[in-house]
């Protein structure tokens, strides 16, 4: 689903340097992608790399967004952009590490 330098990209396009603080946590997500058949926990792994993993040194929040759209826009899902923002403020600030948790909340803003 997602490499990693796909996602350092993305950091860069919206307004980050790229540079990894954590490094090791987003391996691990890009790698459990691997390992997970469902498309929606691949995301989890992302998204909780970014949110409480905080992989980048800043515009993680935004990088979040930004890989869910994609992803939503990739396979041509209608989704709300407002709970897409909601959902990112919620996770980065409970830090819900839970990958299942954070995979039904992502289905939650699909429509």
């Amino acid at each position: 689903m997602w490499e990693k330098n796909e996602i350092v990209e993305l950091n860069k396009s919206v307004g980050g340097t790229g540079r990894l603080i954590n490094e090791g946590n987003l391996d691990f997500a890009v790698s459990a992608q691997e390992r997970a058949k469902d498309w929606l926990l691949q995301l989890a792994y992302v998204v909780r790399a970014l949110l409480v993993g905080h992989a980048f040194e800043d515009y993680n929040k935004r990088t979040a967004v930004a890989v869910m759209v994609t992803t939503f826009e990739g396979l041509k899902l209608a989704y709300d952009p407002y709970a897409v923002d909601n959902l990112v403020t919620r996770i980065a600030k409970k830090r819900i590490g839970n990958v299942k948790t954070i995979r039904s909340m992502i289905r939650d803003v699909i429509r």
